[in-house]
């Protein structure tokens, strides 16, 4: 057994502590995202109902106030359930409910509420209980194969590895086959560690659509790893989220491109609501072609991608055009359009309508209290649509080139510019 990293996105924490019976508005208030977002229009349109996300973390305690009736204990197919639903750091709790939270007794409210949680809990560091502990629980390549094989459209994992696995890299490629949206987090080895271009895996693989995170100010965060494998960027710090395994109360300032990626995964669950029968690759592509950029569209930063995920453009725009459903729309960084040689099938699959390391890994959110401060921004820009009511945020990227090193290079995709 290996142990998994990081989580990406350390429940790093200032030891402000207030409990989830508090009023809603006292968490719901400090997720900045959402006003700017426009959620609550983004919710007259789409909640994510329907949509099935295969959250792939420390575990979901099922039953906080804002999870209730949100997580599908029994989908989680058997031979990867082992204590789904004990989360040993209040890890996955958070990433479920800012996906799918209801909001309810004073929790989280997740950007796609209407949406619903599939367990899976992998051995990341941190978990307790000797070696029975860990050869019982999954290692990732088989949660994601084990989540590959089921109904559930979207991957999420906020988990990373410095260097890459062939066992997880042919379970990556085997969920891309089958149609599945798979999200992860980059790190959390920013420039304030003087090592930012420290991408980890899984989010360096082809097929997977990296996050970065983003603070209050729309400037990817310092603490937030750049470089070729970022796709989109999402908010990532400044708001509460769990911080243990008690689950007494959140704290503030749960930091890391963990959140990021979980709200990156909720957006999409709001777009594959909306279009049901659209493939993997139309949703990735118009979370792409929408997100905010000061940049060109075909000159990605390695700070922040493409930009900063943009839901509503595609939810409020009922001409949205999302392009062929078998091209992928980063085939020139992946390794071929997996979709187009199975033939399609697998998108029919993963899309039909919804129903009415060598290295341990850590969680993505590094554990960096209060990791606020933004990566260098070439500034952020605001514009309002023409329905004068949203204000859609283009995120500032930073021009300069850093060199990815590591042990990733077998997998590299094709080098982008910024």
């Amino acid at each position: 057994m290996r142990a998994v990293g990081a989580i990406v996105g350390a429940l790093a924490a200032a030891a402000v502590g207030f409990a989830p019976a508090a009023a809603a508005n006292d968490v719901q208030s400090k997720q900045w995202y959402l006003g700017p977002m426009q959620a609550d229009q983004m919710w007259k349109v789409s909640t994510g109902k329907g949509v099935k996300v295969a959250l792939i973390d420390t575990g979901v305690k099922a039953d906080t106030p804002s999870l209730k009736g949100q997580v599908l204990t029994g989908e989680t197919p058997k031979a990867v359930s082992y204590h789904s639903t004990k989360d040993y750091l209040g890890h996955g709790t958070t990433m479920a409910e800012l996906i799918a939270g209801t909001g309810a007794g004073g929790g989280l409210k997740g950007l796609a509420p209407g949406a619903k949680i599939v367990p899976y809990r992998i051995e990341l560091k941190g978990l307790k209980g000797g070696a029975d502990e860990k050869k019982k629980t999954p290692e990732p390549e088989d949660a994601i194969r084990a989540a590959a094989d089921t109904d559930a459209q979207i991957i999420s994992m906020s988990f990373g590895e410095q260097a890459p696995t062939p066992k997880e890299r042919a379970a990556i490629e085997y969920a891309a086959s089958k149609g599945k949206l798979l999200v992860a987090a980059v790190g959390n080895a920013g420039r304030q560690t003087g090592d930012g271009d420290n991408i980890g895996y899984p989010a360096a693989f082809p097929y997977v659509v990296g996050i970065a995170a983003t603070d209050k100010s729309l400037s990817v965060s310092k603490f937030s790893s750049s470089g070729n494998y970022v796709d989109l960027s999402a908010p990532g710090s400044g708001f509460p989220g769990w911080c243990d395994a008690t689950f007494r109360s959140y704290c503030d300032d749960v930091n890391g491109t963990s959140s990021a990626a979980a709200i990156a995964s909720g957006a999409a669950a709001l777009i594959w609501s909306a279009h049901p029968d659209w493939t993997v690759n139309q949703v990735t592509r118009s979370l792409l072609d929408t997100a905010g950029r000061t940049w060109a569209k075909n000159n990605p930063s390695r700070y922040g991608g493409y930009g900063f995920i943009r839901p509503r453009l595609v939810l409020g725009n009922p001409k949205y055009d999302a392009g062929p459903a078998h091209v992928d729309p980063l085939a020139k960084y992946n390794d071929g359009d997996l979709l187009a040689k199975s033939g399609g099938a697998a998108a029919t699959s993963s899309s039909s309508a919804p129903s009415s390391s060598p290295s341990a890994s850590t969680p993505s959110q590094a554990q960096g209290k209060g990791s606020s401060g933004a990566t260098s921004a070439a500034g952020s820009s605001a514009e309002s649509s023409s329905d004068g009511n949203t204000l859609w945020i283009a995120l500032g990227a930073a021009a300069a080139v850093i060199v990815i090193g590591g042990a990733g290079v077998a997998v590299m995709r094709a080098r982008r510019a910024r």
